[in-house]
């Protein structure tokens, strides 16, 4: 399958039309493989939790857009902003790292791979902060 610019503008359009905001494309062979490869389509206003991936580090890649991708400690204090644009930063999050990001252009695609087979984030792997 080529990536090509007709494929990053369904994703977006189907991205605006979500009530998430955001719409990703499973790039694997089959539910079962052994690694995650997804194209994920984030319009502003979307939310992304804090999260974590206690299997995985993540691999992410600005394809289009712009995005900022955020890093807090256990306590969900805020420690790193890496401002992600295309031709860039190419982002490695470390395993159980705590992260979430925030789309800062209409029409922001990236590109995400983690190892091992999907898994469905867990509560435990959610940091809940209090306002």
């Amino acid at each position: 399958m080529l990536i090509d610019t007709y494929i990053l503008d369904s994703l977006t359009f189907q991205a605006k039309a979500s009530p998430r905001l955001r719409m990703n494309l499973d790039l694997r062979n089959t539910p079962e493989d052994q690694s995650q490869r997804m194209l994920n389509a984030i319009e502003p206003g979307t939310v992304m939790p804090i999260h974590r991936h206690r299997g995985s580090s993540e691999t992410v890649v600005c394809l289009r857009g712009h995005f900022e991708e955020y890093f807090f400690d256990d306590a969900g204090n805020l420690v790193e902003t890496i401002d992600m644009r295309p031709g860039g930063n190419m982002l490695n999050v470390p395993i159980g790292q705590w992260h979430s990001l925030k789309s800062l252009e209409s029409g922001t695609v990236l590109f995400e791979c983690k190892d091992g087979k999907y898994e469905p984030l867990g509560e435990e792997d959610v940091l809940t902060v209090a306002k």
